[in-house]
């Protein structure tokens, strides 16, 4: 299987998962706008597991290190197994949540509130279950991102002032994603091996981990979607004949936005054998910063904010900046 051999190319595949991350949810908002985000959703979570199913059988079944998929299948152990399923489960949850924040506050607040909080738990959990890099730059980076996140909350709040029809809702739910974002991560890693050239017995390489969590998305999505087109969080309720009469441009956006995440995913967890989990998970949410850019200068989501405001985000871009370039600095 192909793997990654450097810290160099753990921190490339790194920003190209920030790429990926904070760039998928655009398919969203190209679907048309009648075309709600639970049903969006649901062709996202296909697009998930496909990509992850294409990716173990092509990068995960060639090569000459580690094992090929269906070898690392037949050997895993069921806690292992499980682990990196309910690691899918847990995104699912937060990441469901998110998607609804983005469908009521946009791109630039969902991403750098929801995600900062992820980044700022996930990596001190990630670090604790294996403490690599030094902790000084590490930590100091995680401190620069909190500020940012506080910035952007400030930048939002100005912007329900100015508009009077932005509810708080969007916040809050970006809060709740975010927490329960920064946990997913710990248990997909937990699942494999320390060494994916040489993976020890009973634990997963990759790609075969990328499949489990991508099962645990799709099957706690039967339960938790099902709920929310008929008892959403904003909006009136849909249905599965909805979803049936949407046209292919929209059922493809979706589609493609979940390819697009699993691609970061994948770069994120074979960065993790070089970086370190804290590392690989902290710099792959940079995303927040890409997000946050084409919500701002792409899709104008603050240009009724008074003007003071872009001054708030553009010191949030900054410190969002700074921050993770500690992160890259933690480790070399």
């Amino acid at each position: 299987m192909w793997v990654v051999d450097t810290y160099a190319m753990a921190v490339a595949g790194c920003l190209v998962t920030m790429l990926c991350w904070g760039s998928w949810a655009n398919t969203q908002k190209l679907a048309s706008t009648s075309w709600r985000f639970e049903l969006f959703y649901w062709d996202y979570v296909w697009g998930i597991l496909l990509f992850s199913l294409l990716l173990a059988f092509t990068a995960g079944s060639n090569g000459t290190e580690g094992r090929s998929f269906t070898d690392d299948l037949a050997q895993a152990t069921r806690p292992n197994l499980l682990s990196a399923f309910w690691g899918g489960i847990v995104f699912n949850v937060a990441n469901i949540v998110l998607v609804a924040a983005i469908a009521i506050a946009g791109m630039s607040v969902a991403f750098p509130v929801g995600i900062g909080i992820a980044l700022v738990l996930g990596v001190i959990v990630n670090y604790l279950d294996r403490p690599e890099g030094q902790p000084g730059l590490l930590f100091g980076g995680v401190a620069l991102v909190s500020m940012a996140i506080w910035l952007n909350a400030r930048a939002y709040r100005s912007l329900a002032g100015r508009t009077g029809g932005v509810s708080a809702r969007g916040l809050l739910l970006s809060v709740v994603a975010g927490v329960a974002m920064g946990f997913f991560y710990k248990y997909v890693a937990a699942a494999m091996a320390t060494d994916f050239a040489h993976p020890e017995a009973g634990k997963l390489t990759p790609y075969t981990a990328l499949v489990l969590f991508a099962l645990g998305i799709a099957a706690s999505n039967m339960l938790i979607n099902t709920y929310l087109i008929y008892k959403p969080v904003t909006g009136a309720p849909s249905s599965y004949a909805a979803y049936f009469r949407g046209s292919g441009r929209d059922h493809l956006m979706g589609i493609f936005g979940g390819m697009i995440w699993t691609l970061g995913m994948a770069l994120s967890i074979l960065a993790s054998d070089k970086a370190g989990p804290a590392i690989s998970y902290g710099l792959g949410q940079g995303a927040t910063i890409v997000a946050a850019i084409w919500g701002i200068y792409i899709w104008k989501e603050f240009r009724e904010a008074p003007p003071s405001t872009g001054r708030l985000l553009k010191v949030m871009l900054l410190l969002y900046a700074v921050g993770l370039g500690l992160l890259i600095a933690a480790r070399l």
